[in-house]
This record gives structure tokens, sequence and C-alpha cells, in this order.
């Protein structure tokens, strides 16, 4: 067990020194940027990447970015499975594809959406690339950056890659692959010929970018680790007692640990149990929001064993989460040790901005155990160190102005390092660089015939 010291005021000045200087106004554009954005999810769909990438585009066109999104139809919604084909929303032009979303639940499903929303997105841009000067594409597919190296090999468009989760590594390390396999072999030439050719390449995580160097050293001078973000504006901390979603789960008058987000197989779900059923005779109750791989076999085990202490919900929707993010005493972030620098947990993001305590579950090397550490906002445990998490659970159980004071400092960390307005401001930079290469490149190349 790590149990970061909690803050001090000194600690709070400082923190809100930072904050003055970074919240400042940022500069417009120096170039015409004509960007347009492709990435499978996109509101109304719930995915946590579609949200943020919504989130970053709003924040781009305020600051003198003409974008146009290209997405595909909902798959993960609640109250509609369609959305216009085409539509405006804040100056931004928003292009759906037309490709069913076939059992969005199952690998399989998701597979073979991936690869129809690809197909389809090569066919937009064959008809779209003169609109537009650079592309940014999501690994959401996986596979989905091939289109950018051809559009660039095509049309010379030059493009930028974020990569969210680092494929085939994640397939090899959840035994989906078997590490020698030819595709493995396949899968990493294409990413070596996609990221030489990508004028950028964005990484969520310091531990992210030193995976993609191991694969392909050449790069590493064109990775830039921004990370994910949320809105403290949107997001802001209510007490349980005048929280309505608390009052309708019965979350008020019980020590509540909220695990809020995808439950899938790079997360770590075990110590959470393992730490639930230390505590099942103690006034403390876990809230799961959310779906994944793992939910119904955690559900099936909490029935198994006869807890009672745990409560299960679905996602919620977008106007509902400042409530059921603020619904609880202490939140809980995990990754699976075998997935370490291979993803990243955005709901780390929006438990900060929730104004409350955090546990994070990671292996010893995580970069999450030194962000945690400067954030000052909770405790760090390794994967497996369940009665290391029951005791942390129990010391904010008997003293919540810890809990409360940690809460504040995570708070204050997220407004001067991860709001949208700063965490765009990085995008902006490292999208007119990309241009401004591009543009050099091509001017010497005609002066040179």
């Amino acid at each position: 067990m790590r149990l970061n010291k909690w803050i001090n005021p000194n600690f709070l000045q400082s923190i809100s020194t930072q904050l003055n200087a970074k919240n400042q106004p940022s500069v417009k554009t120096e170039q015409s940027i004509k960007l347009s954005v492709i990435t499978q999810f996109f509101p109304p769909d719930y995915a946590a990447t579609g949200q943020l990438i919504e989130e970053l585009v709003k924040q781009l066109r305020l600051q003198g970015v003409d974008i146009e999104v290209f997405t595909s139809q909902p798959g993960y919604a609640f109250s509609s499975h369609t959305a216009p084909a085409v539509e405006w929303a804040d100056q931004i032009r928003i292009q759906r594809s037309r490709t069913a979303q076939l059992w969005p639940g199952r690998i399989r499903g998701k597979a073979v959406n991936g690869v129809l929303y690809t197909l389809r997105a090569t066919l937009y841009l064959l008809k779209a690339w003169r609109r537009n000067n650079i592309l940014l594409l999501t690994t959401a597919p996986p596979f989905l950056p091939v289109i950018g190296y051809l559009a660039y090999i095509l049309f010379r468009l030059p493009y930028v890659c974020i990569l969210y989760d680092l494929y085939p590594d994640i397939a090899i390390a959840l035994g989906v692959i078997p590490k020698r396999n030819w595709l493995v072999r396949l899968w990493r030439l294409i990413n070596r010929q996609v990221w030489l050719k990508a004028k950028a390449i964005i990484v969520l995580s310091p531990a992210m970018k030193q995976k993609v160097v191991a694969h392909c050293p050449e790069v590493a001078d064109k990775i830039s680790v921004i990370h994910s973000w949320a809105n403290p504006e949107a997001i802001v901390p209510i007490a349980k007692q005048e929280n309505w979603f608390a009052w309708k789960h019965n979350l008020v008058n019980k020590f509540t640990v909220l695990y809020s987000g995808n439950m899938g197989r790079c997360h770590d779900i075990d110590t959470m149990l393992e730490a639930a059923k230390q505590l099942k005779d103690e006034p403390i109750q876990f809230v799961c929001i959310g779906g994944g791989a793992k939910r119904d076999e955690l559900i099936i085990e909490v029935d198994r064993l006869g807890l009672n202490n745990f409560t299960f919900l679905p996602y919620q929707d977008q106007q509902v989460l400042p409530y059921s993010l603020t619904a609880c005493d202490l939140s809980l972030v995990s990754v699976d040790a075998t997935t370490e620098g291979l993803v990243v947990p955005s709901k780390l993001y929006s438990a900060l901005a929730s104004g409350r305590p955090i546990a994070v579950i990671c292996s010893e090397t995580s970069y999450l155990r030194e962000l945690m550490a400067e954030a000052n906002c909770g405790g760090t445990f390794d994967n497996g160190d369940a009665q290391g998490l029951a005791q942390f659970i129990r010391f904010l159980n008997r003293d919540p102005q810890v809990g409360e004071q940690m809460g504040i400092a995570g708070r204050q960390y997220l407004r001067s390092h991860f709001t949208p307005k700063i965490i765009s401001q990085q995008y902006l930079d490292v999208l007119q660089q990309a241009i401004f290469a591009d543009g050099v490149i091509a001017m010497s190349k005609s002066q040179r015939k």
C-alpha cells in the first residue's frame, strides 16, 4: 500500500498560482487549419473516446479551426440507435457513416463494425480530401490510421494519429493473438509505415510513448504526450446529501466506493472484489456504473459469494454524469498489470474533477503513481493488494476530512493541468507544427524543381 500524504495550505497555494498562470486565454491560430477528424465513436455514443473528441473539437473551433467530423452511427447510445447522417453543431460539420452497428457487445461484432466503418471512412476521404489540409485520426477502431497513410500517399494530405490503445500489443497481452503469429508481424509492419509517414503522433502517457519508440525508434521526435482531460465546469463537486443520484440509489448514509466506466479486459476488477469481500460486514458500498467484458463476470461472482455491498448500474447519460460521479466518497481507477503502458484510464480525469479522493490500482512501474503523488489526491495500490485497498477505505471512512482535502487537491491539480482549454492548446500546437512542416517540405520540393 502506498498512501500519498494529504495536502497542506502551502501546497494548495502553489497549485492555485499554477492555475492562474495556465488558465489564461489561449492564442488564436496563426495559420488557417481545415481539420478533418475521423473517429468511429462520437456522441450520442457514450464511449469515453467519443465524448473526449467532442469536447476537443469544440475547443479547437473556438480557437479558429475549421472542423468536420466523420464518425459512425451510434452503437452505444441511450435513447436512439440512429443520428442525423449530416448535421452542424457549434459550427462543426458532423457526418455519420451509414454502416450498421452489428453485435456491439461482442469482440467479433466490434471487429466487423470497425472494418465496415474504416471502408466508409476511406470513401469519405476520396470525396472530402480537397476540403481539408490535415487529418486527425484515432485508433477507434485500431486500424483506422491506415487510411491516413493512404491519404498521404495518394493526395499528400498530412495526418496526425491519436493512439488511444496500442495494438497488437493489447491483443497479445490479453492472449487473443500469439506473440509470434503472422498477423502480429503484419500489424506491426503496417503500424511502422503509418507512424513513419504521420506528421505527428499523440499518445496519452509517457509509458505509451516508450512502447511506441521501442517498436519504431525513428518516430521518437514526432511523438507528443498529451493527457486526456475533464471539464471542471461541467463536473462540479456536489455533497451527497444534496445529490439526487445518491438519494435515488441509497448511497447517502454509507461510505461509497465508485467504479464508473468500462469494466473491460484491460482493467483490474479482481482487486476491488477481494477488498469488498474483506469489507462485507462494514457500512461500505461498492457502486459499479458502466459495462464491459468483466461486468457480467463480476455480477455472477458477487451473487455466488452472497455479497450485499455491491450496486450495479448501467452507463449514465452525459447529463447525469455530474451527479453520478459525485455520489461517492472515493473513486476507484484500475489498470491490469498485463496492459500497463498499452492503455490509459480516461476515467481518472473525471474522477479528479469530481473533487473526491481516488484509489488507483496499477503496477509498480505505472506512470499513474507519479501523477497521483504530484496531485496528492489519494493512494496507489499494487495489483492484488486488496488488503491495502481495504485499509485505505477504512481510513477514509474514519476520517472524512482527509478525503475532503485529497479531493480538493485532485480537482485543483486537474484545473492546472488537464482542462479542455489547456489540452486543446497542446493539440493546436501539434496541428500547426504538422501543417508548417508539411508546407516547408512542399516548398523545398517546388524550389528544387
